[in-house]
């Protein structure tokens, strides 16, 4: 066996070898690029859904304290209960993504 078909027998499987490689990389890479964009879209629906709860317990709360200031309303012990309930439920809420950013942090 001569020596050009010596050095030919052993690049044509380095070659194919290493396009398959690289072929494959680049799947790796558009995948990965995929999935971030997936979970940065997940964070902001999140977040999305953060404030929307924060907005409807506002709402809430503000509804049933006008409610409250109307004199023949007759409110009962259950709207006391309720806008307690939306309070505690929004300080617990808040104190959890605190925690949970300032673990992040450290």
């Amino acid at each position: 066996m001569d020596i050009p078909a010596l050095v030919a027998a052993m690049c044509i499987p380095s070659a194919l070898t290493g396009f398959c490689f690289w072929a494959l990389e680049r799947r790796i890479a558009r995948r990965e690029a995929e999935q971030d964009r997936k979970d940065e879209a997940r964070r902001r629906n999140e977040v999305i859904v953060i404030h929307g709860m924060n907005a409807a317990i506002a709402l809430g709360e503000a509804t049933a304290r006008a409610v409250q200031r109307i004199p023949d309303a007759h409110c009962n012990g259950d709207m006391h209960d309720a806008l307690e309930y939306a309070g505690r439920i929004k300080h617990e809420q808040k104190d959890f993504l605190t925690e949970q950013g300032i673990e992040s942090l450290y």
